[in-house]
C-alpha cells in the first residue's frame, strides 16, 4: 500500500492507496513543529481503526508547499513504516513535465501534483482551480505542459482579513448564500454577498480572461474543499475533482516504481 502525504500551509492531508484507488483519507492542521513520534500517535490509531496493518504500508511519497515539514515527515516514515520516502519533485519522483514559466524551481508542489493529475485524466487544454489557503488558478496545454496561472487570497483569508481589520464587523462563516440577491439587508448578509458573490465574480472573470488568452477551448476542472460550494451556484466548472492532488501524489509514486 501507498501513504500518501499532501502537505499544504493549512492542513496536511494523508490517503492510504490501495491498487491505486483511496482506501481512506485523514486530515490534521499543519504545524511545521509537530515531530514525528506526535504524527505517529496520530496516525497509527487511525490506521488501527480502519483495519490497515502500518507493515502493509511499504511505499510512502511526500507533496509539501512546507520545507519545514519534510524532516519530521521523513522521522515518522523511517521509524514507524521503516520505510525511506519519496519526497514529490526530487530525484526519482521528480515532475517530469514541462513547466514553461520564467522560475520552474518556484511552482509549488500542490500545482505541479494538479497539473499531473488533471492531464492524465482529462483531455485538451486545462485550466485548474484549487481552493486551499489561497486561491490558484493554472494553465495546463494540451501536452501537459504547465503553462502559468493565477494566485489570489483564499476566501477564508480575505474574510479573515476583513474582519480583522475593522472594528465591528463580526466573524462569519463561509456558507452558500440564501438568496442571489447582492442588496443585503442587515450587516452579516451584506458581507456574504461580497465575500461569496465577489469571489464569484473574480473566478468567473479570471477564468473567461483566461480562456481568451489560451484561444482554445479548456475545460475548468475545480478542487479544494470550497470547489462544490460555489459550483453550488455557477457554470464555471466543467468539473469537480476534490482528490486531483493525492492522485498526482499516487501517480508519481507509481512512475518512480
Amino acid at each position: 500500500m501507498l501513504l500518501a502525504a499532501d502537505v499544504g500551509n493549512t492542513n496536511v492531508v494523508f490517503a492510504v492507496f490501495d491498487e491505486g484507488e483511496i482506501r481512506t483519507r485523514w486530515r490534521i492542521a499543519t504545524d511545521p513543529r509537530r515531530t514525528g513520534d506526535e504524527y505517529a500517535v496520530w496516525l497509527l490509531q487511525l490506521l488501527e481503526i480502519e483495519g490497515i496493518d502500518r507493515t502493509a504500508i511499504d511505499r510512502i511519497i511526500i507533496g509539501t508547499v512546507v520545507p519545514r515539514a519534510i524532516h519530521n515527515l521523513t522521522v515518522l516514515s523511517e521509524k514507524y513504516f521503516d520505510v525511506t520516502p519519496m519526497i514529490a519533485g526530487q530525484g526519482k519522483v521528480d515532475w517530469g513535465m514541462a513547466i514553461d514559466v520564467e522560475q520552474p524551481s518556484s511552482l509549488g508542489a500542490d500545482r505541479a501534483l494538479n497539473t499531473i493529475a488533471a492531464h492524465a485524466k482529462y483531455e485538451g487544454d486545462l485550466i485548474v482551480v484549487d481552493f486551499g489557503t489561497a486561491t490558484t488558478i493554472d494553465a495546463v496545454d494540451f501536452n501537459g505542459a504547465y503553462k502559468g496561472g493565477i494566485i489570489a487570497p483564499g476566501i477564508n483569508l480575505s474574510l479573515d482579513a476583513l474582519v480583522g481589520n475593522t472594528a465591528k464587523l463580526p466573524r462569519i462563516a463561509i456558507r452558500s448564500p440564501e438568496s442571489e440577491s447582492v442588496i443585503g439587508r442587515n450587516t452579516e448578509d451584506q458581507m456574504l454577498i461580497g465575500v461569496f458573490w465577489g469571489y464569484v465574480a473574480m473566478l468567473e472573470g479570471l477564468i473567461a480572461r483566461m480562456r481568451a488568452e489560451i484561444g482554445r477551448p479548456a475545460k475548468v476542472i475545480a478542487t479544494g474543499g470550497l470547489a462544490i460550494l460555489f459550483d453550488q451556484h455557477s457554470d464555471m466548472f466543467d468539473a469537480i475533482d476534490a482528490d486531483l492532488t493525492l492522485e498526482g501524489l499516487a501517480m508519481l509514486a507509481d512512475r518512480a516504481n
